[in-house]
């Protein structure tokens, strides 16, 4: 018997079924920042600290650019659970071929403007001399991989949606170990820098598109991928952007304010660079363990609402609340006590380990709070309401961090103060977001 992976989330116990689920997507989540974080230990280990400080400091910018792509993504994913709640299958196969599509135009436009927007932007952000020739050259073959990145991020938008979350795991182990190995034999053995890292980043994510492709193409389900059906269905589309454009937009809000922290950690020196980049790839693994039980929600919802099973949708908050709250502590605090021996994985210069455990108290400390406010957007999301949260995103999130580091930053210019707004501003939006949620809500019945 030929083993399913997909699952019915409208019907039965959830704990069970949202643990089986989110379990193997913060595992794909922790894999896929292991790409990057086995970037930074590379040319961190055998190409010194400016080289280190070069790869953190495209982070922010890189998810500037390609997060308004990456939230169409969200929006296949949201109408592929609706449809497939439902049980409409030529909507849910216009779907597919229409993200797939997608993705693949996305994929190419972002190669242009990486290639020829990296130089100009990260001068805007005051990336220093020592830094910037060498953060250009990896952006700039970073970018030659966004088609197969959008590809994969597509494709397992669309097996999530059907509650496939663990063939997207087994493609990423298989392209992580590509990754690491590619990583040291382009760096140690050819001292190819930061272009070795970027170059295995790149071929490593070819692997894990292919992989989604060949499973989509090989489904006997509804959301088959059949190449001969490529094409824009625009009505699809239409409803693909209503829900995608305002989450990427809201991506990008975020990506904004941090492109502004970035900046003023710019302003210090390539030592405090490299120490906030090493903890900012330690809270990425938090944040990952976290964003999945986002994705969780949004996928639990949206099957949940697309199948009429309107009394499910509270309970689902109530539990990936409690199940984010676990998660972002037990990571949170543990990354906290460990600190100084994660970050000398990095680096060994002890500077650059007191500039990280700096960052990493403030952030990872309170993480949890930002896991409340990512899951209440996958409520949000999850009911077809994807503007109002970009809103909100955009007053709290961005605009009160840009208005902190323009006032309280100003007046206090030190890293702890810089931090100590992300905390803040999640408080804020977090509480924002439940607001909103209880308003709409009410707009469906109760059961």
């Amino acid at each position: 018997m030929k083993k399913s992976y997909e699952m019915d989330m409208c019907s039965g116990p959830l704990l069970g079924k949202i643990l089986v689920y989110a379990i193997p997507l913060m595992l794909s989540g922790i894999l896929q920042l292991l790409f990057n974080a086995a970037d930074v230990i590379v040319v961190g280990r055998f190409a010194g600290h400016e080289s280190l400080a070069a790869v953190g400091s495209t982070s922010a910018l890189i998810n500037l650019l390609i997060n308004v792509f990456i939230g169409l993504s969200i929006g296949a994913n949201v109408l592929v659970a609706q449809y497939f709640g439902a049980g409409k299958e030529k909507e849910v196969q216009d779907t597919v071929h229409t993200a797939i599509t997608i993705s693949l135009i996305c994929g190419l436009a972002l190669v242009f403007l990486g290639i020829f927007a990296a130089g100009p932007l990260l001068k805007i952000m005051g990336t220093p001399d020592d830094v910037l020739e060498k953060a250009i050259l990896y952006m700039r073959v970073y970018f030659t991989g966004m088609p197969v990145l959008m590809l994969y991020n597509f494709g397992a938008a669309i097996l999530r949606a059907v509650g496939d979350t663990k063939r997207p795991l087994y493609f990423l182990i298989a392209a992580g170990v590509v990754n690491v190995i590619l990583n040291l034999g382009f760096v140690i053995l050819l001292h190819m820098g930061v272009a070795g890292v970027a170059l295995a980043t790149v071929l490593s994510q070819c692997i894990s598109a292919v992989l989604v492709c060949r499973c989509l193409m090989k489904s006997d389900s509804a959301y088959r991928l059949d190449l001969s059906r490529l094409g824009v269905r625009w009505r699809t589309l239409k409803r693909i952007a209503q829900i995608g454009l305002p989450a990427g937009f809201q991506g990008a809000v975020f990506s904004v304010s941090n492109v502004l922290i970035q900046s003023s950690i710019n302003a210090f020196d390539s030592v405090a660079m490299a120490g906030s980049t090493a903890s900012a790839n330690l809270e990425g693994f938090v944040y990952n363990a976290m964003n999945a039980v986002h994705q969780t929600n949004l996928s639990f919802t949206s099957q949940n609402l697309g199948g009429g099973k309107f009394e499910r949708i509270n309970r689902i908050l109530l539990l990936c609340l409690g199940v984010v709250t676990v998660v972002g502590v037990v990571m949170g605090g543990g990354f906290v006590l460990l600190g100084p021996q994660l970050l000398r994985i990095y680096s060994s210069d002890p500077e650059v380990i007191r500039f990280g455990m700096v960052r990493l108290t403030i952030i990872c400390g309170m993480y949890f709070i930002c896991g409340w406010m990512d899951v209440l957007v996958g409520s949000l999301r999850g009911l077809g309401s994807s503007v109002i949260p970009m809103f909100v995103s955009l007053a709290g999130a961005c605009g009160l961090r840009i208005v902190w580091i323009f006032t309280v930053f100003q007046w206090h210019h030190s890293l702890n103060v810089l931090y100590l707004s992300y905390p803040v501003t999640w408080v804020v939006t977090a509480a924002a977001h439940l607001i909103c949620f209880m308003m709409i809500r009410r707009k469906f019945p109760a059961r």
